[in-house]
């Protein structure tokens, strides 16, 4: 029987998205890693064989540079508290993808009212180019405006384009003030980036602790970075006391909202019984799961779980397929290489045709 086990978790780092309304990647900080990994996914796992077996290494994808998470084009989350059906007009155009007509509407309304969600979505519609060419200058003049009024995603994506330089020069303090007061509002997005800046210790003192408890605020609004980042701090016990079951609960619910780390971490939870009752069956879908959404480290797990049989039916020609996949994307693995070395021409060929399918049908 071959055992899922976790190894450790990267550092992982803020890297604030160019687009004011992204949302960025995180796996908390932690001991150093193994084998040489990159960009944002994050652990490192071994599989093990039976007693007699020599172990597999399998590493999860790495947060050193956490690649962005792209979040829809607005920080327009849902439809603006009034009964005022002007204002509902421009949340429902936007909505619609008629941004020309939003634009129009919430020029009116901004002009005529000094309406802090209107001024909120034309700086939205500024800073992602819907309806309007892009101008991050008049996007910032919209949301301070609008931030001023007290709007709590205006604050927000305000606090992005400061801190990426967009529409003027970076001002990490300025942002990091945008993103406290937005994320005191109830912003999650805010108390999300916050976090990472109290990770990250440069803009702000490092706080592991002040970091967790603005993840869980963020997790608990549903935020499925979030929800993936606090469970890698349970998971190792940094700024909160070290909880599998706590860990694997935020795993589950950010591996729903599709969140592939979090998806690869789970599915070893479920392997391993770590924290959750042991379901391999559950653990390989996951796994299946995450590799066809082009999770190197998935392929290669998934690699060693079909070509061993351990978890799944074996099947040797699926099982090189992936890894043959997750080696082009820089997850090598010297053991299944020696495997692959192994298998018959015919075999070999059949492998490699059905990786070279899958790879020219992206």
């Amino acid at each position: 029987m071959k055992v899922l086990r976790p190894i450790s978790i990267l550092t992982g780092w803020l890297m604030l998205t160019a687009n004011a309304t992204a949302q960025v990647s995180l796996a908390p900080p932690n001991a150093a890693d193994k084998p040489a990994v990159t960009a944002k996914e994050t652990a490192k796992e071994n599989v093990k064989d039976k007693p007699k077996a020599k172990p597999h290494i399998l590493a999860r994808k790495p947060a050193a540079t956490p690649k962005p998470v792209e979040t829809p084009a607005a920080t327009v989350t849902a439809a603006p508290s009034t009964d005022d059906p002007n204002v509902d007009l421009v949340y429902g155009a936007y909505q619609r993808g008629q941004y020309k007509t939003a634009f129009d509407l919430a020029s009116k309304r901004a002009q005529e009212k000094s309406d802090p969600k209107a001024m909120t979505m034309l700086g939205e519609l500024y800073s992602n180019a819907l309806g309007v060419k892009r101008d991050y200058a008049k996007a910032v003049e919209w949301y301070k405006r609008s931030a001023d009024a007290g709007d709590r995603e205006a604050m927000f994506a305000l606090a992005m384009l400061r801190l990426a330089g967009r529409g003027g020069p970076v001002d990490r303090e300025e942002g990091a003030k945008l993103l406290a007061s937005s994320a005191k509002l109830g912003e999650p997005k805010a108390a999300y980036n916050l976090a990472l800046l109290y990770i990250d210790g440069q803009t702000l003192p490092q706080d592991l602790r002040r970091a967790a408890e603005l993840l869980r605020i963020a997790a608990d609004a549903g935020n499925a970075e979030a929800q993936y980042a606090l469970a890698t701090f349970y998971k190792e016990g940094n700024g909160v006391a070290k909880d599998m079951e706590k860990a694997v609960r935020l795993l589950q619910a950010a591996s729903l909202a599709d969140n592939v780390d979090a998806e690869v971490e789970y599915a070893i939870a479920l392997y391993n019984g770590t924290g959750t009752p042991r379901n391999e069956a559950a653990a390989v879908s996951l796994l299946s799961k995450a590799a066809r959404q082009d999770s190197p480290i998935a392929q290669n797990r998934l690699a060693h779980v079909l070509v061993s049989g351990a978890g799944a039916p074996m099947d040797k020609i699926e099982g090189f397929k992936w890894h043959l996949v997750a080696k082009t994307a820089g997850r090598g693995d010297p053991e299944l290489d020696a495997q692959f070395a192994q298998l018959s021409p015919e075999n070999r060929a059949k492998a490699e045709a059905a990786a070279k399918k899958w790879l020219g049908a992206k």
